[in-house]
């Protein structure tokens, strides 16, 4: 019988995660979310290139559509990635295997402000298709042009997954940041700016090792395929 005021059964442990071949996209945010944890000051860190980005945005006048703020927030932006791969897979990211991954990253995301600005479901599915060459150049250090049939190998095996995946990270990070901002802002009359640039801060760093796990989840489910 089970003791009073504690309900029949809520002591019994909670299941063991999924691998990562049968990992869910719930699962993936949960585990990014438990990497950042384990790792809080470095996996912060990753966020100071997403707000430097937005720093860049935000001076500009709202009808200025520079076309230079497009690399800038790619050379930004892929620092964070192959960082958080580097935590992730626990590789080194200052050899010459990140620093090709590294500019392969800037070059992956070039379109992507171009076509988020049409639609972000674009922007998405093209991250999807082609951002797992990144991984496969700095984890295993393939040369760039097999880097990218790599990559695509990896997102075909599962591309529900991965875009289930980055749209769920994508929606994650948006949710919080407006709500983190809201709340910021309502203290010490924070400006706007400080607000937004603190919300980024703290939750971006979220999406870039969700992202890094993708690369794990599809690795294994593609060896499980060929396995079977």
């Amino acid at each position: 019988m089970a003791r009073r005021g504690k309900p029949a059964g809520s002591e019994r442990p909670l299941p063991p995660p999924l691998p990562p071949e049968r990992r869910t996209v719930g699962q993936l945010v949960g585990e990014a979310i438990r990497a950042y944890g384990a790792s809080f000051w470095r996996s912060l860190a990753l966020g100071i290139p997403v707000v430097v980005a937005n720093a860049l945005v935000w001076a500009r006048p709202s009808n200025d559509l520079s076309p230079a703020l497009v690399p800038a927030t790619a050379l930004l932006i892929a620092i964070s990635y192959v960082l958080a791969l580097g935590m992730v897979m626990r590789v080194p990211v200052w050899g010459r295997d990140g620093v090709v991954a590294y500019l392969l990253a800037v070059v992956l995301f070039l379109p992507v402000p171009l076509l988020v600005t049409l639609f972000v479901l674009p922007g998405l599915v093209w991250l999807s298709l082609v951002g797992l060459a990144v991984p496969a150049v700095l984890v295993e250090r393939l040369p760039v042009r097999a880097a990218f049939r790599r990559g695509v190998a990896l997102a075909r095996v599962d591309f529900v997954h991965v875009l289930g995946g980055l749209s769920t990270l994508a929606l994650v990070i948006v949710i919080s940041q407006f709500s983190l901002y809201f709340v910021l802002r309502e203290f010490a009359d924070n400006t706007r700016m400080i607000a937004a640039a603190l919300a980024a801060l703290v939750v971006s760093p979220v999406v870039f090792l969700g992202s890094a796990l993708l690369y794990v989840d599809q690795e294994a489910r593609l060896r499980s395929r060929d396995e079977r």
